[in-house]
């Protein structure tokens, strides 16, 4: 698959960027040298081999939930411009 320079305008379009006709060569030129690059791993025998997520073989690298107290909810909501029933009042903001 080939990018061409209209692709690139309507990405841009989409992304709401404003590229100029030397910006648009380039990122023609750069996409399908990536897609040229990719297509050659698609020709490689990858039978057998496992698939890697993770470098390191490294499971569960989580630390330990420990209980700690939280911050007081009274200091938390003194600088809130309207609290009510322990709750911050906001705009409504989605009709």
């Amino acid at each position: 698959m080939d990018i061409s320079v209209n692709y690139i305008e309507q990405l841009a379009e989409t992304a709401k960027l404003e590229l100029n006709d030397q910006e648009k060569q380039y990122f023609t030129q750069a996409l399908n040298e990536i897609l040229r690059r990719t297509d050659k791993l698609s020709g490689l025998d990858t039978e057998g081999v496992e698939p890697t997520i993770y470098l390191l073989d490294v499971k569960n690298v989580l630390r330990e939930d420990i209980v700690q107290p939280s911050m007081d909810r009274d200091i938390l909501m003194k600088n809130a411009a309207d609290v009510e029933a322990g709750c911050y009042i906001v705009p409504k903001v989605v009709e």
